[in-house]
């Protein structure tokens, strides 16, 4: 494509056939098109939502393919390619683009993250944007790697021409300034759903939200009302949403984003292990939080 990606994009999870723990193709695909057909300017595959370090390099390899036959060419379709050594990571970008996808979303890696300095990481990420055939996103979320992407490395990545820009999940929006600061020509986009709203005021292009997967509707309502200049329907779309992203996604967790999927018609099921399932008081909370969303209906 052309230009920089922007708008919603969704991480969309990974489905698994509960009888072979195999990834479930006609279910990821169905999923897809429902969110496609919900308004989503793309969708993300194998990404911290999609269970990504979970997955083979064989079933990533899969998952992309399979999205791409659903996703088309006037949508986007970034792929998950993070892994723990920078050589594994230039694969999987290659694989990614193997499969057609537009461009990879890259985390930083984290088993041997008390051995990193600032200077490495940049070194990590420069050498996969050479090599990689596909345009990066880099991914800043320290709650899973505990690595924090800093304003001195988007500093020094910044005009780097085969980087569109970053998603920060890191849910400081301050963070999120400094790397627009940092890097004001990059694409920057929003983890938290909850967030969505005052990260556009702040310059945000979109969002990568997994709220999104189970809330379409109103997560595309905040960025086209705020799109419309509507910013008073946009903020009151955020409180619906933001309540949804906090106990759903940023504290139970996959195992709830899925159960969430399950109750709104679409294909969530189980993660897989050692992902625990989500327990019967947690699902009722997600039920009660859906309902109360407007989400499930009369």
């Amino acid at each position: 494509m052309r230009e920089k990606p922007h708008g919603l994009l969704v991480p969309i999870t990974t489905p698994f056939d509960p009888a072979t723990g195999d990834v479930a193709p006609v279910h990821l695909r169905d999923n897809a098109r429902a969110l496609l057909e919900g308004g989503v300017a793309g969708i993300v595959a194998a990404g911290s939502t999609g269970e990504a370090s979970l997955l083979a390099e064989s079933e990533f390899r899969q998952v992309v393919g399979w999205l791409r036959d659903v996703v088309p060419d006037d949508r986007w379709l970034i792929a998950g390619a993070g892994r723990e050594s920078t050589r594994a990571t230039i694969s999987a970008c290659r694989a990614a683009a193997e499969e057609g996808a537009d461009g990879v979303l890259v985390r930083a890696p984290s088993y041997y993250g008390p051995l990193f300095t600032t200077a490495s990481l940049i070194d990590h990420f420069r050498e996969i944007a050479d090599d990689s055939p596909i345009p990066l996103v880099l991914y800043n979320f320290p709650r899973y790697t505990h690595v924090a992407l800093t304003e001195q490395l988007v500093a020094a990545l910044a005009r780097h021409e085969n980087i569109w820009g970053a998603k920060d999940s890191s849910g400081d929006l301050k963070n999120f300034a400094a790397f627009r600061d940092a890097a004001p020509e990059w694409a920057l986009f929003i983890g938290p759903g909850a967030q969505y709203y005052p990260a556009l005021e702040l310059g945000a292009v979109g969002a990568i939200a997994a709220v999104a997967c189970f809330a379409t509707e109103p997560t595309v309502g905040i960025g086209k009302a705020f799109a419309a200049g509507d910013r008073a329907r946009a903020g009151s779309i955020q409180e619906v949403v933001a309540p949804l992203h906090r106990t759903i996604v940023g504290e139970l967790g996959i195992a709830a984003i899925k159960a969430a999927m399950d109750a709104v018609g679409l294909a969530g099921g189980l993660p897989r292990s050692p992902i625990p399932p989500l327990g019967e008081k947690d699902r009722a909370r997600v039920l009660d939080l859906l309902r109360g969303a407007g989400l499930l209906g009369s």
